[in-house]
């Protein structure tokens, strides 16, 4: 499936739930917002569905996010009912890690194919300071250690001026463990005060080479998203960077996002969509929700407008709209 742009569309980012353990302070409010009421969001079924409408269109690939996916009832089973839908070629799944540990074995039985954990920093303190928790950061390194060689498993660290002090021991998970590791210009989104855009990458890829001098850009494909990855010889995983707002990659972007309330999303900067529920729930046939998908596809923008904040017009914060 291609958009009017010509771009291949083949990447669902799906979301089960807003709900999250956590309260970070780049996401969302000390106070949280206000949780979506349980009968707004889709059932496990509904998904299921939309899901299995865009197979027929030709995507192929799917992350399942959140909020924080876990905490939901039932993710492992539905998990397993998506990978075996027929003509699914990929589940991945976005987390905070701290309730993976007791659900990794039901996930990787079930089929699950990647994990991304989330982790900004390994101080301790300042893991609690940023999620506004109790939890440590060594609790999410415990789960990066459980996954790292049981599946593929990426390391997603938010770049926060705080935890400058941070980059060069995250990027040393990538030396400890088979695992790649992110880092990720922050977006005008939801709780973000950020300023213009700023590109972080050279300073970043500076600091990176004098502890790993021969790190150097690697073309392979690393997944279905848009970093850039560098290899070393002294690293096991890759390091990556993803410059969503300095460096654009709406040029190659191959995705769409369902919210869990069913707003498809063509393009994260822009609050407009194509709300799949009243069809989910109002006795639409298969071709009219195939026929919706396809139209919001076609309506995908050109590009986002994230260096030009004013023009953003999506006002929630990730959580909803499913990270």
């Amino acid at each position: 499936m291609r958009d009017a742009l010509g771009r291949e569309i083949n990447y669902m980012r799906l979301s089960v739930t807003d709900r999250c353990n956590l309260r970070c302070r780049y996401c969302m409010p000390a106070e949280g917002v206000p949780p979506t009421a349980h009968g707004d969001i889709l059932r496990y079924e509904e998904l299921l569905r939309v899901a299995q409408a865009a197979v027929s269109l030709g995507i192929d690939r799917f992350k399942v996010t959140g909020g924080e996916p876990l905490v939901r009832r039932g993710i492992t089973d539905f998990i397993r009912s998506l990978k075996s839908l027929p003509g699914v070629r990929q589940v991945t799944l976005t987390t905070n890690g701290l309730l993976l540990p007791s659900l990794l074995d039901g996930l990787l039985d079930a089929g699950l194919d990647a994990v991304n954990i989330s982790l900004d920093t390994r101080d301790n303190a300042q893991y609690q300071f940023i999620t506004r928790s109790s939890h440590t950061a060594d609790e999410v390194l415990h789960t990066i250690r459980l996954c790292a060689g049981r599946l593929p498993t990426k390391i997603n660290a938010v770049l926060l001026p705080e935890t400058a002090a941070q980059l060069i021991p995250l990027a040393q998970l990538a030396e400890e463990l088979p695992v790649d590791v992110r880092f990720i210009e922050r977006m005008p989104l939801g709780a973000a005060d950020i300023g213009a855009a700023e590109s972080v990458h050279r300073e970043v890829i500076d600091r990176l080479h004098a502890v790993w001098p021969d790190l150097a850009p690697v073309q392979e494909r690393r997944g279905n998203g848009p970093a850039r990855y560098y290899a070393s010889s002294g690293l096991r995983g890759c390091i990556g960077l993803i410059e969503a707002v300095s460096h654009a990659f709406c040029a190659s972007c191959n995705r769409v996002r369902l919210t869990s309330t069913g707003l498809l999303k063509p393009c994260l900067c822009y609050e407009t969509g194509t709300d799949l529920k009243p069809l989910l729930r109002g006795g639409a046939d298969d071709a009219t929700l195939r026929d919706a998908i396809e139209q919001a596809v076609r309506g995908k923008p050109a590009a986002h407008c994230f260096a030009e904040r004013q023009a953003v017009t999506e006002r929630k914060s990730m959580n909803q709209i499913g990270g």
